[in-house]
């Protein structure tokens, strides 16, 4: 769901999510490891009773004519038609957020954990840190929340906010957000919502580009905002949220000229004079989302309330016995389709939503004061989303941990992870009986505190998540994983893993890649998506949308992603490529840059990557931001003497031990030798939002790369 590819990994809040320093990791105890013992010696002499076949998969896929265009179409099968909305009356958000506000009115809805204290730690190198002491959950009940979002919403026109302008949200996640997003909603307000990373030019492109005249942001936004108030044209308020009670307290000279105010004022501006509200209807515009634009200024897509409705009515069958008893951990950016339709599905079903933080998500996150618990620890939720780069992490935190320990702790480790995987690929009963009990108890129970110990399921989305690392989380952490495929221009919406899917998807054949629907023995082309969730164009952008959102002879609008898929025999579709992302060399080999980067990034000693390949020569070059932690660790293994990190990288020794250990993460991938770079460049520096150099999706800007180490990738072809 979300953006379909790029990488958290090298996000500064993904670098401290730090789960290799685990207390979880103590001795497994005598009687556990006799057991463990015994049940290895047993079960490969037990009745081929054990064995179970596996299960034949239903055929999904069709072939369609669509706009007098071959294609190769999936459909829910168990629907006559598509699903647009949960329930009858629920036609857009507002309306379904009253209508479930009132079904579960006394429930918990909005969990925010209490800041008790703060205080700054230095560290060796003189740099201070921000640790944070936080103690429970405090709840809004469903009947709370929508007494604060009428409240909002009345307050908002009151502070003289005109319903036909915008109103754009500029905050990291929290329960604000989604209050402030509703109440928008119940006046038919649009809503523009930007990442609280972007960048300043971004930042104004966005504000100026839909005439937004109330902003809403935390405090510490204002800072940012004063340094460009000169430059923002249609901006008349703003509402803050009092993250430490702050307000503009004079310093902020340029800010004099708005309404400032925050989000309790407005509130009580509403509670003191209700408004009846205007419940939008369901073609109306709900959104302007700005995407992660990885090429140039980011693009606004339109999105209606009938979009986000019929998006979360399909996710909402996808979870098995979802409902009022489920707690759900948030803490990806709202401002992201893939949080903010995980978030509206959560709504739908009556269940808690508990507001945490990338950098207090663990109990070793690197804002949490020692001492004080994770937000997963705390609020044990049954329900997460994750991106591939944090499932990545905590497989990579899991695995470090158990070759440190070494010895017992790490043979059991490794037998009970071979017994349930061969459970697993082999569909046997020892996957699901009394073995996987066994091995729960010994070994992953342990790893399962790490994430509170009650989840029942994930929700991958974001970009594409190796079938090794579903199998590692499936197995260490005891919980399925529903990967997602979708973009922001479907509302998230697209195809899910093992799922009725209520849209409709599609393939067409790309000549120029040598992709057709004809291929044997599966189709293979470009995925078009049609149905209700997708949206409605680009906001001012007339070209780019009648460029790829199509409307056929049945009125059925489809959008052109850009992906390349092929569907298997049981309907099942995978990613393989990306038109923009592939390049002819100079010999005729064409060389898709999205795939080898996917390949290479699973080496240990890359944290982020970049292939370049120059139609003008016959081989593939790649930009590397290495791992610290592991190339360094290396370092003093071999021997390796060096003056800082830059250093480091800059060795010879060192590229040839980052080469040689991608060229054997490429034969294991089957990467032709055109594929794998000849020639590498090390960068200590790590990619962020804030250098421009990735996305806020954390999804890599290849344009901003080739531009800023222009003359670095010059020198490798030279």
């Amino acid at each position: 769901m979300g953006d379909p590819s790029g990488s958290f990994l090298n996000s500064p809040w993904i670098k401290n999510l730090n789960f290799s320093n685990l207390s979880i990791w103590k001795d497994y105890g005598e009687y556990g490891v006799v057991a463990a013992i015994v049940i290895g010696i047993l079960i490969p002499v037990l009745p081929s009773v054990w064995f179970m076949g596996k299960k034949r998969g239903k055929v999904r896929g069709v072939p369609v004519e669509v706009s007098g265009e071959a294609g190769y179409a999936v459909r829910n099968a168990k629907k006559k038609q598509l699903v647009e909305v949960p329930w009858k009356g629920a036609t857009t958000m507002a309306h379904l957020f009253e209508q479930s506000c009132k079904k579960n009115s006394k429930n918990q809805f909005l969990g925010t954990r209490k800041i008790i204290g703060k205080e700054l730690v230095s560290s060796t190198d003189g740099r201070q840190f921000e640790k944070l002491h936080l103690g429970d959950y405090e709840w809004l009940s469903y009947e709370d929340a929508f007494a604060r979002v009428s409240n909002f919403a009345s307050g908002l026109l009151k502070l003289g906010h005109n319903r036909d302008s915008h109103v754009a949200i500029f905050s990291d996640t929290r329960a604000e957000w989604l209050i402030a997003l509703q109440g928008c909603f119940r006046q038919n307000i649009t809503v523009v919502t930007i990442y609280a990373s972007l960048g300043e030019d971004a930042l104004i492109h966005s504000l100026n580009e839909t005439q937004v005249s109330t902003l809403i942001c935390e405090s510490k936004q204002l800072t940012k905002l004063d340094a460009i108030s000169s430059r923002l044209t249609f901006i008349q308020n703003i509402i803050y949220f009092e993250d430490d009670n702050k307000a503009n307290d004079g310093s902020l000279g340029n800010l004099s000229k708005w309404t400032i105010v925050s989000l309790s004022e407005v509130e009580k501006l509403g509670e003191k004079d209700p408004v009846n509200p205007s419940l939008p209807s369901k073609d109306g515009i709900a959104l302007v989302m700005y995407t992660s634009g990885s090429t140039g200024l980011p693009k606004g897509v339109m999105i209606t309330h009938g979009n986000i409705v019929a998006t979360t009515a399909a996710v909402i069958p996808v979870i098995p016995n979802l409902g009022r008893k489920d707690v759900y951990l948030a803490y990806l950016p709202l401002a992201h389709v893939f949080e903010l339709a995980a978030e509206s599905v959560m709504l739908a079903a009556g269940a808690a939503i508990g507001y945490g933080s990338p950098l207090t998500l663990t109990d070793t996150s690197s804002k949490i004061k020692k001492g004080t618990k994770g937000d997963a620890t705390v609020l044990k939720p049954t329900l997460l989303t994750a991106v591939p780069a944090i499932l990545d992490r905590i497989r990579d935190g899991v695995v470090k941990k158990v070759e440190e320990k070494g010895g017992l702790v790490k043979n059991l480790f490794q037998v009970a992870y071979n017994r349930r995987l061969a459970a697993i690929k082999g569909s046997w009963l020892g996957a699901w009986g009394l073995e996987k009990m066994m091995w729960d108890i010994i070994v992953f129970k342990k790893i399962r505190t790490l994430l509170g110990g009650q989840i029942r399921m994930m929700l991958c989305g974001g970009a594409p998540l190796s079938a090794d690392s579903q199998q590692f989380i499936n197995i260490c952490m005891g919980a399925p994983i529903g990967q997602g495929y979708g973009l922001t221009e479907t509302f998230a919406g697209a195809t899910f893993s093992e799922c009725d899917d209520t849209s409709v998807g599609r393939l067409v054949s790309w000549e120029q890649g040598g992709y057709k629907t004809s291929d044997k023995p599966m189709p293979r082309g470009e995925i078009v998506v049609g149905g209700f969730s997708v949206t409605a164009g680009y906001f001012k952008n007339p070209e780019k949308t009648d460029e790829v959102y199509k409307v056929d002879e049945k009125g059925m609008r489809w959008f052109y992603t850009g992906d390349i898929g092929r569907f298997h025999p049981d309907g099942c579709l995978e990613i393989i490529d990306r038109k923009k992302d592939i390049v002819k060399l100079q010999h005729g080999e064409y060389i898709s840059l999205g795939k080898v980067e996917a390949a290479l990034s699973t080496c240990s000693l890359v944290d982020n990557i970049m292939v370049y390949a120059d139609p003008f020569h016959n081989y593939c070059v790649a930009l590397i931001v290495p791992s610290q932690q592991t190339l360094e660790k290396w370092a003093q293994e071999a021997g390796i003497a060096y003056k800082d990190f830059p250093d480091l990288c800059d060795k010879s020794e060192t590229i040839s031990e980052v080469q040689q250990s991608l060229s054997k993460v490429a034969k294991s991938n089957k990467l032709s030798k055109t594929e794998i770079p000849a020639k590498i460049k090390l960068l200590p520096d790590p990619w962020t939002p804030e250098s421009g150099l990735v996305t806020a999706a954390l999804k890599i800007k290849r344009e901003q790369l080739k531009a800023k180490f222009k003359d670095e990738l010059e020198k490798l072809y030279s």
